[in-house]
């Protein structure tokens, strides 16, 4: 069953990802009346923000929205935590507002963190919120699939004077004074095509409503991608701020046999440098939305995978699955498995590894460009203040 469903995962991710030459011209073809039918709703339903049919409502607070144009890892996680902690050092007080995708309290909404101490389960609160919370320090984490309702939640509880939107730029219900829309350097704009045909959530110049967007995951060797980007940017918004950010590995260890948790505010064990691990032989599993990407950055910090398990973004870890996992390790004779931070809050804590799991995070950095990120934050803040 599980590889039925690879199967067709990757039958469907070769369309969406593909060019007009696809292959598989049927299941194309299906997929593209599909993303007509989405694209025509998406225009209703923006018409009816525009025509005031549908409510927009305002919290008492400034909003910072980090979301994207389109479905996949654009590092929107590690952004809304780096967004704020930069301003946490700024001396505002933040807050952080999810959907908590997947998670229990999903619809009803609730506190998963006030800075300090975690009160939800991964499950409850969603995987991406709960490492948020874990790796926060002083920022409250709340979810709710009704962002004013969440809003007003961390307002009561929290007196935030600035709200985090996590993946919001498609929550027209919610008005933003900064509008952060992330671009993966290499996949930009997919193939231009809209859900289910590419992996657009709505068309690219929906860019004229965001404030400033940044370039994800970029890598120098290739700069021509974001090149690319840049210039379509340009021709769509001319006068959009453009950033470009790269993500940086870091890693810690959980010893086998111990037990698998995030404490509040930190990791299990402190990061350690990627070095230390040179040359280890792993075995890998992750379900996140690009798992070949965390396959590459594995290999660029050193460790030799001699196997990999890849499962659906956000796919809850069974029991059946661990044991899968560590009799494909034992086969391949590894010294530790290696996996995603995302990955590490879907496992149950009771540990069936007998061997070292290294866990592995991303931090995100804009380089030389720091400060012109920082400057960009700090006047946008106070324009709206």
């Amino acid at each position: 069953m599980h590889n039925n469903m690879l199967g067709i995962k990757r039958k469907v991710e070769s369309v969406m990802n593909g060019g007009g030459n696809t292959p598989g011209i049927s299941l194309a073809s299906a997929l593209y009346a599909i993303s007509l039918l989405y694209g025509a709703g998406l225009r209703l339903r923006l018409l009816g923000y525009r025509k005031k049919i549908l409510p927009v409502r305002k919290l008492p607070c400034r909003v910072i929205c980090v979301g994207n144009l389109t479905v996949g890892g654009t590092a929107k996680t590690p952004m809304t935590m780096y967004v704020a902690e930069r301003i946490k050092r700024f001396g505002f007080r933040p807050a952080i507002v999810s959907r908590g995708y997947r998670g229990g309290a999903q619809n009803r909404g609730g506190v998963v963190s006030d800075g300090s101490s975690i009160f939800m389960r991964p499950e409850q609160a969603g995987d991406e919120p709960y490492m948020m919370a874990c790796r926060l320090q002083g920022v409250p984490v709340v979810v709710g699939k009704d962002r004013f309702a969440a809003g007003i939640l961390a307002l009561d509880k929290f007196k935030p004077d600035v709200i985090v939107l996590d993946d919001g730029f498609q929550h027209l219900g919610l008005v933003r004074d900064v509008d952060l829309v992330l671009l993966d350097h290499l996949h930009a704009f997919g193939n231009m095509h809209l859900l289910p045909r590419g992996t657009l959530r709505e068309p690219i110049s929906a860019l004229q409503r965001a404030t400033a967007c940044v370039l994800t995951r970029y890598r120098p060797e290739k700069a021509g991608g974001a090149a690319s980007a840049r210039a379509l940017i340009n021709k769509i918004a001319p006068h959009l701020p453009v950033f470009i950010s790269t993500c940086v590995p870091y890693c810690y260890t959980i010893r086998g046999g111990t037990q698998i948790s995030i404490n509040a505010g930190k990791a299990c064990a402190a990061p350690e440098a990627a070095g230390r691990l040179d040359g280890a032989k792993a075995f890998g599993f992750s379900g996140i939305a690009r798992n070949q990407d965390f396959q590459d950055t594995v290999k660029n910090i050193g460790i030799r995978i001699a196997g990999f398990m890849e499962f659906a973004d956000h796919h809850p870890y069974s029991a059946h699955d661990l044991k899968r996992i560590v009799a494909k390790a034992a086969k391949a004779n590894v010294r530790c498995l290696v996996t995603t931070e995302k990955d590490l809050v879907r496992i149950p804590p009771e540990n069936p590894f007998n061997l070292d799991l290294v866990v592995v995070g991303l931090r995100v950095s804009f380089g030389s460009g720091e400060q012109d990120f920082n400057t960009f934050l700090t006047d946008r803040l106070a324009a709206c203040g």
